[in-house]
């Protein structure tokens, strides 16, 4: 009789950890941006605060050369996205949300140089393998720097994104 408990209580543990690798509650990772002011390359968290709600935190780095002169950024950035499936790809979701950027540049050049604020909207498509911890996912962030360094362009439409994530 204990043997059959035993083997039924594993069973079900089994059961429950493979439809938990479907989904995932946190992950940690890199994204990489066409954004290489200040956020061509980040460490990416991301965690689930409902089932569809999402925050992401990026801390990115990145280096832009002006008139022969590099000016070299750092930047951390949060978003809040809303996952819906796509159907009928398991693990396969696109997301709508928005967020905010603070960054920092340094440069010989004053124009280049100093703090900047954006905000911006964000969309894109989310997978997570079903067999291995794996999560990757690809977004579009146009961002509208509302402070910055004066030769910043104010609106950045180009910003693109990857990233990879461990998911636990």
């Amino acid at each position: 009789m204990m043997k059959k408990l035993t083997l039924l209580v594993a069973f079900v543990a089994a059961i429950g950890i493979v439809n938990a690798q479907s989904d995932y509650k946190q992950a940690i990772g890199i994204r990489a941006s066409s954004h290489t002011e200040y956020a061509a390359i980040a460490a990416s968290y991301k965690f689930f605060v409902t089932d569809p709600g999402a925050i992401e935190l990026n801390l990115g780095v990145g280096n832009r050369s002006y008139f022969g002169d590099k000016a070299p950024g750092v930047s951390f950035a949060g978003t809040y996205q809303h996952h819906f499936d796509i159907q009928p790809v398991e693990g396969l979701r696109w997301y709508i949300g928005g967020g905010a950027v603070a960054f920092n540049s340094r440069s010989g050049h004053d124009g280049y140089n100093g703090f900047g604020f954006g905000v911006f909207p964000t969309g894109g498509v989310d997978y997570k393998f079903s067999k291995i911890p794996l999560n990757l996912s690809a977004d579009f962030r146009p961002t509208f720097h509302i402070t910055a360094p004066n030769d910043y362009k104010n609106f950045h439409a180009h910003d693109v994104g990857i990233a990879a994530r461990f998911t636990f």
